[in-house]
Order: C-alpha cells, then structure tokens, then sequence
C-alpha cells in the first residue's frame, strides 16, 4: 500500500486572487474546487494539483516550503519574474544576498518563491516547478519517501530529495536547522490512497512510519488531518478523491 500525492494546499484569504496568481504563471487552467476554494489543473508532467482554500488566517513568518521554478534562458529568467511582477507578486529579501542568482519573489498573499537561473544542474531534468524546496529534517525526508513510495534521489548530509518515478517536481528538505512552525503551515500535501486502498488501513501505515493523527478543529469531516515527522500538517483523503 501506499499514498498517492492528490495535491498541494495553500491557505488563502482570498482562493481566486491566489488562483488566478498561480494559474497566469503556471500556464495551468482554473477550476472551482468541489472541497471549497479554486483547483489548479496541471498541463505537464507534475502529477498533482494545486488548490487554495480559503482561511481567515493571515501568514506570519516564513514558509516552510517553496516552488523553485526552472529557467532555459537569463530571458527566459526574465519573463518568468516580469509576469509574476505583473500578476501581482513581488520582490522580497530573505538574506539571499547579491551573489546570488536566481530571483527570489513572493505571491499576492507573501507565500514565497524563486525563479532559478539557468544551467542549474541539480533540477536540469524537471519541469517548470523544478522542485518544491522545504526546510526539513533528513527524518522528515525519509519518511516521505516511504510514504509516496518515491525513490530518494538526494541523501548528503543530512540532506535528502525525493521524485516521484513517473517525472515532475523533485520534493527536498534542506536539513538542519529547520525552520520554526508559526502556527499552522500555509501550504500543506493531500494525499490519497492508491485506487482501491483503504483510508483507515493507510492512516496506520503512514503512524507505523512516524505520522501522528492531529486535531486543528477541522471537525467532522472525511479526511484524516496528520502531522509528519517535523510537524507539518498533511491531509489523508479517502482514496476515490481526484
């Protein structure tokens, strides 16, 4: 048994604003989402959606995890920042300092991003979103690998990657020191069972691998709201979610 990554979740106070932000960069197609807020379709080889759900919770701090967006070109480069510039993000400073190449931006809600720069060696083989990048324990690396049943690709001082076998996105956790939770993660994974699994019976699997079950008032709902090894909120689907 294992899990299929169903999408990845931001927390938005407005889902269509965000929507149509990462719709216009992306290139994807919107569509309202039937669990509430907007779904982003992918027209690539990412292999999950992207929805935002509307929350009355504004971010504070950093998030824990980003998309690094891929480049061809210094122009390709350029258009990428250009658009999202004009679809309403912005230029933020983390410490990046001025060495560095590629561009870090935020969306409309502040949720960070960066437009890397071409050549990059590491994410020459991915789309797009060449990965989502997260601050994360070596534990927290592993533990998703086993969960997806995603190869681990990176695994180097106490740094680990992992990608799905069929291509898109690489999934990486930059090791210690991981960056503090403030409050509940702004963007989180949907998992599924595989077609034909059972949601209960891979609850347990994924608390047997260093999941615990997690209560943030979502009420009676039907799917499961887990934490990973680091803490991070992630949902568990029944497995005929799409």
């Amino acid at each position: 048994m294992t899990s299929r990554l169903v999408a990845l979740c931001f927390d938005a106070n407005d889902p269509s604003g965000l929507a149509r932000f990462w719709a216009g960069v992306l290139g994807w197609e919107a569509a309202d989402d039937p669990h509430g807020g907007k779904v982003l379709l992918p027209n690539d080889d990412t292999g999950f959606r992207i929805r935002c759900r509307p929350s009355q919770e504004k971010k504070v701090g950093q998030n824990r995890m980003h998309f690094d967006l891929t480049s061809t070109s210094l122009e390709d480069q350029q258009r990428t920042v250009a658009r999202a510039l004009e679809l309403g993000g912005r230029h933020i400073d983390i410490g990046q300092g001025p060495e560095i190449t590629h561009v870090v931006l935020a969306d409309p809600e502040g949720n960070e991003f960066c437009v890397i720069e071409p050549g990059n060696k590491f994410l020459a083989e991915c789309g797009f979103i060449g990965a989502l990048a997260c601050d994360g324990s070596q534990e927290v690396g592993y533990f998703w690998s086993r969960a997806l049943d995603w190869p681990l690709i990176w695994d180097q001082d106490e740094e680990t990657g992992i990608r799905s076998p069929h291509g898109g996105p690489k999934v990486t956790w930059g090791g210690p020191p991981v960056a503090p939770k403030h409050g509940k993660n702004r963007l989180h994974f949907d998992v599924a069972p595989a077609a034909g699994g059972d949601q209960a019976a891979e609850v347990e699997r994924l608390v047997s691998l260093g999941a615990t079950r997690i209560d943030i008032g979502q009420g009676e709902t039907d799917w499961v709201v887990m934490a990973d090894p680091d803490g991070n909120e992630f949902c568990v689907l029944p497995a005929a979610t799409t």
